[in-house]
C-alpha cells in the first residue's frame, strides 16, 4: 500500500552509492529522526562523506558547533534564520536580537564553525512589520561573517531583488553560498558573475520546478552544489517522506541530467566546489 500513511512516513531507500564522495552543504541533522552516528554512516556508505550541520537560532546554533566538534566528517553553520530575527525583536525587543547575535558571533569564532548562515530575507513567512528587523539580522550576519574570514550561507525566500541589494550594500563575502537556490536562470548569471555559489536541493526534481532547472543548466559547474535541506525537500520519487544526508545521489543524478554531464563529472565539481565554499 505505497499511498498509505504507514508507507508515506517509511524512510526512502538508499540509492546507489556514488563513485566520486561529495558533501551535503545544507542539513539539519537536529530535526532528523535519527542520531548523528547512524545519519553519517547511512551518508557515508552512498558516498556523502561530509556533511554541513546548519543552526537556526542561538540553541540549535550550539548543538551545530558541538556536533561539528564531535564528528570530523561534520562542519558547522551557525546563524538566526531569518525567521527568527523578527520573532526576537518582537518578543524581546531589539535588545533580544542584539543578544543572540553577541551569542552568534562566539560560536562563529569556533574553528568546527565554518560559515554563518543561513541568514537572508524571508518575505513568504514575514511581513512587512518584520523585515526591518530581518534586514539588520542579515546585515549584521554579513558583517561577521566578513571579519571572520567564514562562508556566508544565504536564505532567500520570495526576496531575490532584496537579498540582491543589501548583497549589494554591504559588500558580500568572498564566500558566499544561496542555499536551496530558488532563483531564476537571470539571477543565477548575476550570481556567477560575482563568483557565488549556488546549493541546489530536491526540489530541483519536482515536476513544477523547470525555473530551478533552467537556473541549473546555466550555473557554471564550478559554482555548483548539493544540499538535502534535510528533513525537507525530498527529491522525486520520494517527495512527502523523510529527506536525510544519504539521498544527496538522487538530487546529483536528476542534476547531472540537467546539466548534460556525467554523474562522476558533476560529483568532482561538487566536491571541490563545496570544499572550497566551506575552506575545509
Amino acid at each position: 500500500m505505497p499511498n498509505s500513511p504507514r508507507a508515506a512516513a517509511q524512510p526512502p531507500p538508499s540509492p546507489e552509492p556514488l563513485r566520486v564522495p561529495v558533501a551535503d552543504s545544507h542539513t539539519h541533522l537536529d530535526m532528523q529522526d535519527t542520531t548523528v552516528e547512524e545519519a553519517v554512516a547511512r551518508a557515508a556508505s552512498v558516498g556523502v562523506d561530509t556533511l554541513v550541520q546548519v543552526g537556526c537560532d542561538l540553541e540549535r546554533s550550539r548543538w551545530a558547533a558541538e556536533t561539528a566538534a564531535a564528528h570530523a566528517s561534520v562542519h558547522a553553520a551557525v546563524a538566526l534564520h531569518p525567521n527568527e530575527a523578527p520573532r526576537l525583536e518582537a518578543e524581546g525587543g531589539p535588545g533580544a536580537l542584539d543578544a543572540a547575535l553577541d551569542g552568534i558571533a562566539e560560536l562563529a569564532a569556533l574553528p568546527q564553525v565554518l560559515a554563518v548562515g543561513e541568514t537572508g530575507l524571508d518575505h513568504f513567512r514575514t511581513g512587512d512589520e518584520g523585515r526591518a528587523a530581518q534586514q539588520r539580522s542579515f546585515r549584521a550576519h554579513i558583517e561577521l561573517a566578513k571579519r571572520l574570514g567564514k562562508a556566508l550561507v544565504i536564505h532567500d525566500r520570495d526576496a531575490h531583488a532584496d537579498v540582491l541589494r543589501v548583497l549589494a550594500e554591504e559588500g558580500a563575502p568572498e564566500r558566499t553560498v544561496f542555499h536551496c537556490y530558488s532563483g531564476d536562470a537571470e539571477m543565477a548569471e548575476v550570481c556567477a558573475s560575482h563568483g557565488w555559489f549556488m546549493s541546489f536541493a530536491g526540489n530541483v526534481t519536482f515536476k513544477n520546478a523547470q525555473p530551478l532547472r533552467d537556473a541549473l543548466a546555466v550555473a557554471p559547474p564550478e559554482l555548483v552544489l548539493v544540499e538535502t535541506d534535510a528533513p525537507f525537500l525530498t527529491p522525486s520519487p520520494y517527495r512527502g517522506r523523510p529527506n536525510a544526508p544519504y539521498l544527496v545521489p538522487v538530487t546529483l543524478r536528476a542534476m547531472a541530467e540537467v546539466k548534460g554531464m556525467t554523474e562522476d563529472a558533476l560529483a568532482e565539481h561538487v566536491a571541490a566546489n563545496t570544499a572550497r565554499a566551506f575552506g575545509y
